[in-house]
């Protein structure tokens, strides 16, 4: 088989296989969301980027309630004195919560 032909059935599969996935698809919609972010002033904002952000999606509001107690806690491990390094924001995708 020539390198070109390999390189054309290589672009018609798939890019992944569901079985090969670390979480299922989702299935059901998850609208509740925190937002994650850094603090302005973080060191770590000069290696991610003052943008830099991760989402969280849960079922149900209160699932996401839960989680936030959950991340915004202080840990067992934390000094004394030691300030949360993230922001937590509580956002919702209304065109699924709400049915819109």
């Amino acid at each position: 088989m020539h390198f070109g032909v390999a390189l054309r059935n290589l672009s018609a599969m798939a890019i992944y296989h569901t079985h090969n996935l670390r979480r299922a698809p989702l299935t059901t919609p998850k609208p509740f969301g925190i937002r994650v972010s850094l603090r302005p002033g973080d060191p770590f904002r000069t290696l991610l980027g003052a943008d830099w952000n991760r989402q969280h999606w849960y079922a149900t509001s209160e699932e996401r309630d839960r989680a936030l107690v959950e991340m915004s806690r202080t840990h067992e491990y934390s000094r004394a004195g030691d300030q949360p390094a993230l922001n937590f924001e509580k956002t919702e995708r209304l065109d699924q919560s709400k049915g819109l």
